[in-house]
C-alpha cells in the first residue's frame, strides 16, 4: 500500500483551502492503491488556517526539540505537527506501507525542501516533521516530484501494476 497526502490526491485541506492535485496519485487512490493522509488535519487543525513554517531547522530538529512549528502570527503549534506526524506513522503503520508519497515544500510533509522559516517564500534543504518521523521510522518518503522513478524501480512494481 501507498499513503499519500491528501492534498496531492486532489482533496482541498491545504491551509487556504486548496489541493495540489497530482493526477498520477489521484489515480493511484482510485485504484485503492494508495489511501490519503493529511498530518496537519491529523494534528487538529482547521481548514482553512494559518500558514505555518519550521523556525529554527528541520523536521528532525522538531522531533529533537531543537526547533519549532510557528503560524506567521507567531503562535507555536509545534505539538500539533507532532501529534499529526504520530496519527500519520499509525495510519502507515496499520496499513503496512511501503511506500509514502508526500507534498513537498510542506513543514509537515516535505520530503527534500521546506520552507526556511521566515515566512518569505525561500526554501532549503530539509525535511518536514512528517516526513522526518517516518523516516525515522525506517519508511521510505518521497515527493510527488519523484513518483514516477520509483514507479519505475522493480521494488516498487507491484504497487503500480494492475
Amino acid at each position: 500500500m501507498i499513503v499519500v497526502s491528501a492534498c496531492l490526491a486532489g482533496l482541498k485541506v491545504r491551509y487556504n483551502g486548496t489541493d495540489c492535485l497530482d493526477k498520477n496519485i489521484e489515480q493511484l487512490v482510485r485504484a485503492q492503491k494508495a489511501v490519503t493522509v493529511c498530518p496537519e488535519l491529523l494534528g487538529g487543525f482547521s481548514i482553512p488556517r494559518e500558514p505555518a513554517e519550521i523556525v529554527g531547522g528541520t523536521g528532525d530538529d522538531v522531533l529533537s526539540g531543537h526547533a519549532r512549528v510557528v503560524e506567521l502570527s507567531g503562535r507555536d503549534v509545534t505539538e500539533r505537527y507532532i501529534e499529526g506526524a504520530q496519527q500519520a506513522l499509525r495510519t502507515a503503520r496499520d496499513l503496512g506501507a511501503i511506500l509514502i508519497v508526500l507534498k513537498e515544500d510542506s513543514p509537515s510533509c516535505g520530503s527534500s525542501k521546506i520552507y526556511n522559516g521566515e515566512f518569505d517564500n525561500k526554501k532549503m534543504a530539509g525535511s518536514g516533521v512528517t516526513t522526518a518521523l517516518l523516516r525515522r521510522e525506517g519508511y521510505t518518503v518521497i515527493s510527488e516530484h519523484e513518483l514516477s522513478a520509483y514507479a519505475a524501480q522493480p521494488e516498487y512494481a507491484s504497487l503500480f501494476s494492475a
